[in-house]
């Protein structure tokens, strides 16, 4: 198995420990994070968003996938 093909794979893997995949627990701390900046205030999809692309490559389709699977909600729903 060549590198990227391997990085490819450890990407989508959930890790034992959590369940969680690298590019989720990315999303979460990112969105951590940014809470703390902005004093606990909700955070704009387009924000995180954009962080997290400092981080991981993924269409905003996928951000929405994985904000629902983590259970996210956004525009202000509880």
């Amino acid at each position: 198995m060549r590198e990227d093909e391997l990085d490819a794979l450890l990407e989508v893997i959930p890790d034992v420990r959590d369940g969680l995949t690298r590019t989720e627990r990315i999303i979460l701390y990112v969105l951590n994070e940014t809470q703390r900046e902005l004093k606990g205030r909700n955070v704009p999809t387009v924000m995180l968003y954009g962080r997290v692309l400092e981080y991981v490559n993924i269409s905003e389709q996928e951000l929405h996938l994985y904000l629902d699977r983590l259970g996210v909600k956004g525009d202000g729903q509880p």
